[in-house]
C-alpha cells in the first residue's frame, strides 16, 4: 500500500461499508471502492479513548462479518 495513504484515509473517513471482524469484535474493517470489483480495506481497532490502524490492503472481495454500516 506504499503511496496509497490517501486511499486508506478515504476508507477510514468515508467508507462504503464497515464490517465487524469475526475473530475480534473490537476490530472493524472499513471498505472503500477502488474501481470495478476492487476495494481498499482499512482494518482498525478502537481501545478506550483512541483507535489505531492495524493494516490496510487492496482486495477484490468483502469479508464476511456483521455489517455495521450502512445498515
Amino acid at each position: 500500500m506504499l503511496g496509497q495513504e490517501a486511499a486508506v484515509k478515504q476508507a477510514l473517513e468515508s467508507p462504503g461499508q464497515v464490517r465487524q471482524s469475526r475473530s475480534d469484535p473490537e476490530v472493524l474493517l472499513f471498505y472503500s471502492g477502488a474501481g470495478v470489483n476492487r476495494w481498499v480495506c482499512a482494518v482498525a481497532k478502537h481501545e478506550t479513548a483512541a483507535g489505531f490502524l492495524i493494516t490496510a490492503y487492496p482486495t477484490d472481495a468483502i469479508k464476511e462479518g456483521e455489517q455495521i454500516w450502512p445498515k
